[in-house]
């Protein structure tokens, strides 16, 4: 599907609008699904940890803008490879395990909602829905790689993007007939190469956990760089901000505790506001603390990021806001982006508690 003219075309003739940006946002954690669905402990033993980590961040934050820096938390539910568990079971369970430690998760975020972002208006949803990985994956620039036979197809094709040459990129005729190998490399290597080629889509598989009528399931290093994208503001749709963060009640207009959230998480928006006197969701800069085996996922999202072509304009507005704010702002998107990964040592306590 060739969507990257209409994305592009729609995006320059509309005016862009802007959006209040937090000097930090704090991603505080993340689970695969089976880890919400089996009990509390792994997710009160991890959140233990990155408490430490939140409060050191937030210090830091104030050191270097203020005591009235503006610093928002958020959480990413695994909602794309897990649609059919309850949400209402999952968020209780992950708001009861941080309330007991005293950390206040600010926005949630659905992993589905940067494959498909729900349009709202004042607050209601119109059922309209934002093709967020559709439109992502058309911004995407590969290196242009000479002297190939072409026998692998282009990302747009396969659905893979590396940060060099693959070795297979070197088997022109006379390679083949010699049985030459040569192995990958990495662009901007110094003495030795760190080659990485990941995956950003594959066809669905009667496994697929994913809806059936779906062309492609999107990886996840993939949907986490959309993840990122939204937390630097940097998505615009036709102009306009994607996934606005909408605010949730807790309990109903009664007072009552039996609010209940609804029965499938496409029932809800991209992003979730919890706290009402949350600063804003999208940010300058953002952390994530995540566990170690986060590494390679966060390695990978860093090496897309590189490949996209973000609006010029949307970049600009980023810039602009931070000369106002006092803030330095680098155009390059992963200069934004900070990761700190946690000890692997928190599961094991878990799992003896």
């Amino acid at each position: 599907m060739d969507t990257a003219a209409g994305y592009s075309e729609a995006t320059a003739s509309a005016t862009i609008t802007s959006a209040p940006l937090s000097h930090l946002s704090i991603e505080v954690g993340h689970f695969y699904m089976h880890d919400l669905t089996n009990g509390e402990d792994r997710i009160r033993a991890q959140f233990k940890e990155v408490k430490k980590r939140l409060d050191s961040n937030i210090g830091y934050a104030r050191d270097e803008f203020g005591q009235k820096a503006k610093v928002s938390t958020c959480f990413l539910i695994d909602d794309y490879f897990g649609p059919d568990t309850d949400p209402g079971q999952i968020i209780g369970k992950l708001l009861k395990a941080a309330d007991e430690i005293g950390m206040t998760i600010d926005y949630l975020a659905r992993e589905e909602g940067c494959f498909e972002s729900p349009v709202y208006l004042d607050g209601v949803a119109t059922g309209a829905r934002i093709p967020l990985a559709e439109m992502v994956a058309s911004w995407i620039v590969p290196e242009p790689i000479l002297q190939t036979t072409g026998r692998r197809p282009p990302t747009d094709v396969s659905g893979w993007l590396c940060n060099g040459r693959r070795s297979s990129d070197y088997d022109t005729v006379q390679a083949m007939r010699s049985g030459e190998y040569r192995p990958p490399e990495a662009y901007g290597r110094r003495e030795h190469s760190i080659f990485l080629d990941t995956q950003l889509w594959a066809a669905p598989t009667k496994k697929s956990r994913v809806r059936p009528d779906a062309d492609r399931v999107w990886a996840c290093p993939f949907l986490a760089s959309i993840w990122q994208l939204l937390r630097l503001d940097l998505l615009r749709y036709d102009g306009a901000v994607v996934a606005q963060p909408q605010l949730w009640p807790i309990s109903d207009s009664s007072g009552s505790d039996d609010f209940k959230w609804p029965k499938a998480w496409r029932d809800m928006p991209a992003v979730v506001q919890l706290n009402p006197d949350a600063h804003p969701f999208a940010a300058y800069r953002a952390v994530s603390i995540l566990p170690r085996s986060y590494v390679s996922i966060e390695h990978s999202v860093e090496v897309i990021l590189g490949h996209l072509e973000i609006d010029d304009e949307v970049i600009d507005l980023a810039v602009e806001s931070g000369i106002k704010d006092g803030v330095t702002v680098p155009r390059p998107v992963t200069q934004r982006l900070e990761h700190l990964f946690l000890p692997e040592t928190w599961a094991d306590r878990a799992t003896t508690a």
